[in-house]
């Protein structure tokens, strides 16, 4: 694997650190300000976001859990992420002329910034992927070490439930998340291409 267990551990914590700066606390921020300001395109942009980066929360739960499928699903979750940041024709253009006002330059700064940590991050993602296809490598320390700030999350937040409890939930939402990303790859994406304005 990549370096030794020190090193590892120290890149899967700033990873953690870096997802809820990008992932949580900058995108929470917009979508309030996008309200506040009235800017449709920012809003819809970050709805459109937080239901696609939802499966990064999925992917805690089953880490908590220490089920394998959690190092496929981050893996997804980044490559995901980025597409719906980019995917929207209609979005992109109403983006671009919109006067360069504080809100439309955050977004874009954001924009960027996420497409690289997502891009960076799934790279450093496929160096662990064979985690998810070996028990022997799932218990051993490196891949263990991506399931300590899942595990120290439920220290803090799930204090009185089983980890196992808390994965049955993750399933629930990767089935839920799965079956939403299927209609919409099948159904909702032929109806309306790339237009998210017209849902």
């Amino acid at each position: 694997m990549l370096g030794n267990l020190s090193t590892i551990r120290a890149l899967v914590w700033t990873d953690y650190r870096l997802a809820l700066l990008f992932a949580v606390f900058i995108p929470l921020t917009l979508l309030i300000w996008s309200w506040i300001k009235k800017s449709e395109t920012v809003s819809l942009s970050m709805t459109i976001y937080w239901r696609v980066a939802s499966l990064l929360g999925i992917t805690v739960y089953l880490m908590i859990a220490g089920l394998s499928i959690g190092f496929i699903t981050a893996l997804l979750a980044k490559v995901l992420i980025v597409l719906s940041l980019w995917f929207w024709v209609d979005l992109n253009e109403e983006i671009r002329e919109q006067p360069k006002r504080a809100l439309h330059i955050g977004f874009s700064a954001w924009r960027w910034a996420m497409s690289a940590y997502c891009g960076i991050g799934a790279i450093i993602q496929l160096w662990f992927i064979r985690c998810a296809f070996s028990r022997e490598l799932l218990s051993g320390g490196t891949c263990q070490a991506w399931m300590e700030p899942a595990l120290a999350f439920k220290s803090y937040v799930h204090n009185g439930l089983t980890s196992g409890f808390l994965g049955f939930w993750g399933i629930v939402g990767l089935v839920i998340y799965a079956a939403y990303l299927g209609y919409f790859l099948l159904v909702k994406l032929g109806r309306q291409g790339r237009s998210a304005l017209n849902q």
